[in-house]
């Protein structure tokens, strides 16, 4: 059986894009759940309603569809992770990889489940969100590893360059965490007219807008740092391959600061709030590729001896300059 699975590097590695790609569009359609006011469409779980099949109503659909995509995603990670056991050549660390996805797909259906039965609280939606993102990096790990052969992945030439654009990826993940506090003080609770569900409200009233404007500076400081690497790695003389993600990086940040700008302006339409999310699900990958376009750091036990053979060099043209 395994034998007749086997599947090669290049057909592995078209099923890791295929299964991040799969992990993505979920991130997607949850976003539409709620933004439709569809997040109760199913009051409980995991039947909706007395039944396992939705009643038919538009928020019951919705809800329920996403559901059944949500089924179909964690079957493709799951063969995404046999597939892992049946590559051939054998990789470990693709299996573990891809192990995850499966296990993170299961863990965020839970964790949906808690959400519903707690009727959307604000902080269990933001876990689910931030769970996406967290399952979104091993999927793309792993269809970044799968790209390369083991050891075949370059090592950076500068340690500044990467530790300079790795520290970009804990302020990417603040400013979307900052997107989420705002959301859930928003408008959009994700339950429709009649259904009861909590909102953010730390400062009263002016929760929402002090969220906001903490998101907005954070994304700003973001913005500007993401310049100020791309300028470095440029004086650096970077290669295409490094550059290329940094700048679509920046790009996808002017217009996430036109949306965001256009959908605060317009009274938060779950339109554009949808765009607006769905963009930024699109800039954490983004970000997750300039950290892996940057190359990984080279072993310091590499790094020493060829320091101490310069070194030694230099001692000896001295010497040999005293000696003459």
């Amino acid at each position: 059986m395994l034998e007749r699975l086997a599947v090669t590097p290049a057909q592995y590695r078209r099923v890791a894009y295929f299964t991040l790609a799969s992990l993505t569009l979920i991130v997607m359609t949850g976003a539409a759940v709620r933004l439709t006011d569809s997040g109760l469409g199913c009051e409980n779980w995991p039947k909706c309603g007395g039944t396992p099949l939705p009643p038919l109503s538009s928020h019951a659909l919705i809800e329920f569809g996403n559901r059944a995509v949500s089924g179909v995603v964690g079957v493709i990670t799951l063969v995404a992770a046999v597939l892992a056991w049946t590559r051939r050549p054998f990789r470990r660390d693709l299996l573990w990889l891809a192990l995850l996805l499966p296990l993170g797909v299961v863990a965020q259906a839970v964790l949906g489940g808690f959400t519903v039965l707690h009727h959307l609280a604000p902080g269990f939606v933001m876990a689910h969100f931030s769970l996406s993102l967290l399952i979104l990096v091993a999927a793309f790990a792993l269809a970044w590893r799968s790209t390369y052969e083991a050891g075949a992945r370059p090592f950076a030439a500068s340690r500044v360059s990467v530790w300079s654009v790795r520290a970009l990826l804990p302020l990417g993940a603040l400013t979307i965490f900052a997107g989420t506090v705002a959301t859930a003080a928003g408008p959009h609770s994700g339950g429709f007219t009649g259904q009861v569900v909590h909102r953010l409200h730390f400062k009263g009233a002016s929760t929402l807008e002090w969220a906001i404007h903490q998101h907005a500076t954070i994304a700003a400081i973001f913005g500007v740092a993401v310049i100020g690497v791309w300028y470095l790695e440029r004086r650096r003389g970077a290669s295409t391959q490094e550059l290329e993600p940094l700048t679509i990086l920046g790009v996808l940040l002017a217009a996430q600061g036109l949306v965001g700008s256009l959908q605060y302006e317009l009274k938060l339409p779950s339109e554009m709030v949808w765009v607006h999310v769905s963009l930024a699900t699109v800039t954490w990958l983004t970000m997750l590729w300039v950290v892996a376009a940057a190359g990984r750091l080279a072993p310091r036990a590499v790094e020493v001896p060829a320091r101490e053979a310069a070194a030694s060099g230099a001692r000896g043209l001295e010497l040999a300059g005293r000696l003459d």
